[in-house]
């Protein structure tokens, strides 16, 4: 698979690689074998970049990574993110916490240095405060962690956390959510800045697999967060209406079909073909969807048609709901 330098970091990552969100929580259950797995099946297919976080099931998904590498010694960059189980407040992000949270996530992992470290969503005043940045950069000399970003929920976010000298941004980019198209990515490639895509199948919805009537699991985000009810709405099938989605995802399919392609590896391919964008992590609840995820590294060029046939959908569905909000 195709390996692209992430930002100043130096290290090379796959263009397809795999967020562990679902191996934590939020998703149903998986099992540590299941998990395991899918692991193991991603590394397979060539993915060499996993992203995780200290509150994935309070830490269980950085458990599982650490052993599975420690077990196979698998060449993975790891990504992890810190901030989320303390009030979302700016006055909990200081120095002893970045301490504490960091150390926790290096036991977790088993590892002395951290590859990478992004505050996951933290409040725009600690995005855009300089303390922020003078304490990650102390962690970096001191060499508990090797490189840091940040994880944002908007483009205006982003954009000052670019400024700001962050190494990554990780940033909700899909089909059904194309506002960082339009400032965020140039802005990226301007500075050398990494981008890191997650929810890139909207929670599931451009894959083509659901309908109106589909449920999911109490334990599911997609059943308790489709209005933002316990984290940023955005998280959850980009922030859109479910059934609107699913009505968009039929036209989506109808897209990918004419290109050739299953409707999940169409729109994980059109993301890795975007410019600036370094890494899509999409996750995976099983091995067969790893595989599936990965093979969309190895698309060929989907064109311009393609790509104008997105934004339709887009503009037709969405733009007026979505794109002025994140």
């Amino acid at each position: 698979m195709e390996q692209r330098t992430l930002g100043p970091t130096g290290k090379n990552v796959s263009v397809i690689s795999l967020g562990t969100w679902q191996l934590g929580a939020d998703w149903g259950q998986v099992s540590e074998d299941d998990a395991r797995a899918v692991l193991q099946a991603s590394v397979d297919a060539g993915v060499t970049f996993f992203d995780t976080a200290d509150v994935y099931g309070d830490g269980r998904s950085e458990q599982i990574i650490g052993s599975f590498l420690r077990d196979t010694g698998a060449a993975v960059t790891v990504a992890t993110k810190m901030g989320r189980r303390v009030d979302q407040v700016a006055e909990n992000y200081t120095m002893a916490n970045f301490r504490a949270w960091t150390d926790r996530s290096r036991t977790n992992l088993g590892v002395d240095t951290l590859d990478l470290v992004q505050l996951h969503c933290p409040p725009t005043e600690v995005i855009t405060s300089q303390q922020t940045y003078d304490d990650l950069e102390t962690l970096k000399s001191e060499g508990v962690i090797a490189a840091y970003g940040v994880s944002v929920e908007t483009s205006e976010q982003a954009l000052a956390a670019i400024e700001r000298g962050a190494a990554t941004i990780q940033i909700i980019l899909n089909a059904f959510r194309l506002k960082p198209l339009d400032e965020v990515l140039p802005a990226a490639q301007e500075k050398g800045v990494g981008i890191i895509v997650r929810v890139p199948l909207a929670s599931g919805l451009l894959s083509g697999r659901y309908t109106k009537q589909t449920t999911f699991a109490p334990d599911d985000h997609r059943n308790y967060n489709r209005h933002g009810e316990a984290f940023d709405q955005g998280e959850t099938f980009s922030g859109v209406d479910f059934e609107t989605g699913v009505t968009a995802a039929g036209e989506f399919s109808e897209l990918a079909q004419s290109a050739g392609l299953e409707p999940a590896t169409a729109a994980l391919a059109w993301l890795a073909q975007r410019p600036g964008v370094t890494t899509v992590i999409p996750g995976a609840r099983n091995v067969a969807q790893a595989r599936a995820n990965a093979a969309a590294g190895s698309v060929a060029p989907l064109g311009a048609e393609f790509d104008a046939g997105v934004h339709r959908i887009y503009d037709r569905y969405f733009r007026e709901s979505i794109h002025g909000r994140w």
